[in-house]
């Protein structure tokens, strides 16, 4: 299938709505981004790859950077993993500090903010830097060299107040090995990362690909575990809105405040849309549109 024409037509179409949506102004480095903006890159399993709109503007990746770092684990862990965390929905904002309570300092998944950041605390155990291999695994993915905004991940650590009390809290829980400080800022640099749509299309290319790399094929992860990879981000990875985009997208997906979304269909390909305006549940208003569009067009998803 030629997509360009696909991904060309959902930017025509949408772009009378550019503006739509709030950007997330709880970030103050977020508040000042353009809402005007509207990109979309595709990657086939192949290797071909296709992209519209504002597809190569850099924006701060945010939450999607928890597929990576999850990733990381995965491959650091294995199975010891999930003794710290769970697998099922939330059904609560991405920032709760009520149901973490309730279930005794153990995130439901690795996708809520709690949940990455006791990922994060992992990583501190396992990695000897693990800025540096959330750097190298991201550039490696994608085929270019990718960088932290450190004026973003600044801002977050000034900001980031009710990450900080999730973090004491699972420490006081015992579900954090190391010292609160370094986790959260391994957490808040994760989340500072820029990238753009078509890096990102071709980062995530291992979940549509049995978990092989995208660029050389080498096994970064087994195919189970792109398996589970794929599983949570379909049920778990655009916060308390999955259940929304598994009935009106049908694709494995992980957002971010910044406003971009990761999707893929395994065994075919892979897409991240980009739109920094945020509906009311913290994911982008026209992404999910965008992404809506492509599935009614092309008839591609898992369902």
């Amino acid at each position: 299938m030629d997509f360009q024409p696909v991904l060309d037509d959902i930017v025509s179409t949408l772009k009378p709505e550019l503006g739509a949506g709030k950007v997330a102004s709880y970030i103050p480095a977020l508040a000042r981004v353009s809402p005007h903006q509207l990109g979309i890159a595709l990657r086939t399993r192949e290797g071909a790859e296709y992209c519209a709109g504002d597809a190569t503007t850099l924006f701060s990746i945010q939450s999607v950077s928890k597929v990576f770092s999850l990733t990381l684990a995965m491959r650091n862990l294995g199975e010891v993993l999930w003794q710290r965390m769970g697998r099922e929905p939330s059904g609560n904002p991405f920032n709760s500090l009520v149901q973490l309570e309730a279930e005794h300092g153990v995130p439901r998944n690795p996708f809520i903010n709690a949940g990455a950041i006791a990922v994060a605390d992992r990583l501190v155990s396992t990695c000897g830097d693990g800025r540096a291999e959330i750097l190298a695994l991201l550039s490696s993915l994608c085929g270019e060299a990718v960088a932290f905004d450190e004026e973003v991940a600044a801002s977050e650590a000034a900001t980031g107040f009710r990450n900080i009390a999730l973090a004491n809290f699972m420490k006081g829980f015992g579900n954090i090995d190391n010292d609160v400080a370094p986790v959260l800022d391994l957490y808040f640099h994760q989340c500072s990362v820029a990238m753009n749509c078509v890096q990102l299309a071709r980062a995530i290319g291992y979940l549509c690909n049995d978990g092989a790399h995208p660029l050389d094929g080498s096994a970064l992860v087994s195919d189970r575990q792109a398996r589970r990879i794929n599983s949570l981000m379909l049920t778990c990875g655009t916060y308390d809105a999955a259940g929304e985009f598994a009935f009106r997208i049908g694709l494995p997906c992980k957002s971010g405040v910044g406003g971009g979304i990761v999707a893929v269909l395994p065994d075919t390909l892979s897409l991240c849309v980009w739109s920094p305006g945020l509906d009311e549940t913290g994911n982008s208003l026209l992404g999910m549109k965008a992404l809506e569009m492509f599935v009614a067009r092309t008839g591609l998803s898992v369902f």
